[in-house]
């Protein structure tokens, strides 16, 4: 039984580690330097572990201690269900720089864990270990257990548990697990592990009724095979009228749609992707890499009558709270495409007259393969002579902030002839991070869109020149997005 509760132990560790870039993502992104911090943290939380669980063997080597050591992993592992999202709150109000926050955010939520967890393995092993001759083969036997646990993990949490059930339905049932695995190494803790179980079992349900209490409230915590999306009534501050988000971060929206026009864009860079016929001088076929509530894509279909429009969306579970949320319908020349929208640009298409790009990771990094010379020349052979790109980007148009943005227009330039920036929240800000909306053209000489309401005529006023000086393109090879957009944190 103690080899089980080492497999256990082994696959708690991983599933812990995949929680957790789960549980980070709406606050602090899913970038490289959130990864590094998770995976570093640990790591060495298990190394710490690793030391203290041997020493303390060789001083006791008693299976109900080894038992105690698991029932306090499973509590920690209950702990960080209960106590993330008050946790990132605080830290994201009271931390500066994403890696700071990032490696106390790990250390505060997963260190303790995984330090406990880290201390089975070389504890078994000295319970285990009857003597000298077979120590090599008895260490060897535990860790690969410990392993094989820790791949059926990876595979369980990435391809089945997490799209199913949410991390902190996952972390509760990790917790009862390691309950379960105390027991199996010491029946002498019946009683504290039956206590245990019971304490997770009773937060596991306050926790799904306050989930439920949130619904009815019109609050959606939904996680997908890629993302954790929020979906929740809210308010446009503009005007005051009832909303409905989506959002993958809690301080940003990605999608919204007015509660009493449902039809009615809300959101600036929406309404300017609305636009493109203005660009482009027909408009025939177009090309969207991101769907998010697919607001733009539908109020294109419904302004072009016989459009075609392609939709390109990663994460089918999007689309479904699309078609839940906010009103998708199967309509007339809108095909859908789940797939990774560098994929689907490396195959040839029949010619775009548009190409609308709006990608982000959950802290509005856009996807380094998607923003660099190889994906740009794609576009460029998907695209008619006379089409427009228009590239969603979060940036500021001067100053620190605007790094990412100057990278991105770099690369794009190197392509195009043509390329404009539109500021759509505070043109006069430059310094202000904010939605800037590239257009990208393949002639220099095309004249410039003409407005035909007040409100296109808010929306074109916010063009700026863009100073590229120093700016180098991104490539496949050296794309560092995330270190572009620490400004933007």
């Amino acid at each position: 039984m103690l080899e089980l509760a080492v497999f256990a132990c082994g696959a708690a560790v991983m599933i812990l580690e995949m929680a957790g870039a789960r549980i980070l993502a709406p606050y602090l992104g899913s970038s490289l330097v959130v990864w590094s911090a998770l995976i570093g943290v640990i790591l060495a939380s298990l190394t710490a572990g690793a030391w203290w669980g041997g020493r303390l063997a060789d001083r006791r080597p008693e299976p109900r201690l080894l038992a105690g050591i698991i029932l306090l992993a499973a509590l920690a592992v209950a702990g960080t269900a209960l106590a993330k999202t008050m946790l990132l709150d605080f830290l994201l109000n009271y931390t500066t720089g994403p890696r700071l926050s990032a490696v106390a955010a790990n250390l505060l939520l997963f260190a303790p864990a995984a330090a406990l967890l880290g201390a089975v393995s070389p504890f078994a092993v000295r319970l285990t270990l009857a003597s000298a001759e077979r120590a090599g083969s008895t260490t060897g036997r535990l860790y690969a257990l410990s392993t094989a646990g820790s791949i059926l993990g990876t595979f369980l949490a990435g391809f089945v548990l997490l799209p199913a059930m949410g991390n902190t339905s996952l972390l509760f049932l990790v917790a009862l697990t390691l309950a379960g695995s105390a027991l199996c190494v010491s029946r002498s803790r019946v009683r504290p592990a039956a206590a245990a179980a019971a304490l997770i079992l009773l937060l596991w349900t306050g926790m799904a009724a306050y989930g439920a209490h949130l619904e009815l409230l019109g609050v959606y915590d939904l996680d997908t095979a890629y993302s954790r999306i929020l979906v929740h009534h809210s308010r446009d501050p503009r005007n005051g009228r009832d909303t409905l988000v989506m959002s993958t971060n809690p301080r940003r929206v990605q999608s919204a749609m007015y509660l009493d026009d449902p039809g009615e864009l809300v959101l600036d860079y929406t309404r300017f992707f609305a636009l493109a016929g203005r660009f482009a001088p027909r408009l025939e076929r177009v090309l969207v890499l991101g769907g998010g509530g697919y607001s733009a894509p539908r109020r294109l279909l419904a302004d072009h009558p016989g459009l075609a429009v392609d939709v390109v969306e990663l994460d089918p579970g999007v689309t479904d709270l699309a078609r839940r949320f906010f009103g998708l319908a199967d309509l007339p020349g809108l095909t859908l495409f789940h797939e990774d929208g560098r994929t689907f640009l490396n195959r040839d298409h029949p010619p775009y007259d548009a190409v609308l790009v709006d990608v982000f990771d959950s802290h509005y990094v856009p996807p380094f393969h998607l923003t660099t010379l190889e994906a740009v020349r794609r576009v460029r052979a998907l695209l008619a002579p006379d089409g427009v790109v228009m590239v969603n980007c979060i940036a500021a148009l001067r100053g620190p902030a605007s790094a990412l943005l100057r990278a991105q227009a770099a690369t794009w330039a190197a392509v195009f002839p043509a390329v404009e920036a539109y500021a759509l929240e505070a043109p006069d800000n430059p310094g202000l991070a904010q939605n800037v909306v590239l257009v990208v053209r393949p002639t220099p000489d095309r004249p410039a869109a003409r407005a035909e309401t007040p409100e296109e005529a808010r929306l074109l006023a916010g063009r700026s020149g863009l100073d590229l000086d120093g700016a180098t393109p991104l490539t496949d090879e050296f794309a560092p997005v995330e270190r572009l957009a620490l400004a933007l944190h």
